[in-house]
């Protein structure tokens, strides 16, 4: 489901493509990415953004808000175990 936010997002990589970059993944890899595909066009650099915008927006409906981690190349990680399962020697035993 997109958010407000996530619509300013998108208006902000219309603009300027390396600013949403920026605010999606920070000062990484992409962020370099980001702006040398925007030197070479603009709709490289536009494609790039709307790519890890998506990738943030699909990590939200995974992992819920702010359950997940950027970890690079438009990949996110789950900030916590969502296993309920209890520790192996827990109970009794057999």
């Amino acid at each position: 489901m997109v958010k407000s936010s996530d619509v300013v997002l998108i208006l902000v990589a219309i603009i300027f493509p390396p600013a949403a970059a920026a605010f999606v993944a920070g000062c990484s890899c992409d962020l370099c990415i980001n702006i040398l595909l925007t030197i070479l066009g603009y709709f490289p650099g536009l494609l790039h953004s709307l790519w890890l915008i998506y990738k943030k927006i699909e990590a939200e409906e995974r992992y819920g808000r702010g359950g997940f981690v950027y970890v690079g190349n438009g990949t996110y990680q789950p900030v916590h175990s969502q296993s309920n399962a209890p520790p192996a020697n827990y109970g009794a035993t057999a």
